[in-house]
């Protein structure tokens, strides 16, 4: 069985939206930790679905004066 990586990482919530984890992580007698980790196992098929800002606005300069082989040699 593979080890759980247990890397530390600060995440800021509005204080309500904190105040309804807290009260559902208490309601599953779940950690915070756990709850937010399914919720995001839930949502991101739907995270995916919206465009990026790279999908609205297009490539950047430097994007497309490189070849399409991504070799970085300018366009002639």
């Amino acid at each position: 069985m593979a080890a759980t990586d247990h890397r530390k990482q600060s995440l800021y919530f509005p204080e309500d939206m904190l105040e309804e984890i807290q009260r559902e992580a208490t309601r599953q007698d779940r950690s915070l930790s756990w709850i937010v980790q399914q919720a995001w196992k839930v949502a991101r098929a739907e995270l995916r679905k919206m465009p990026s800002p790279n999908d609205v606005f297009g490539p950047t300069p430097t994007q497309s004066s490189t070849q399409p082989d991504g070799s970085g040699t300018p366009q002639s």
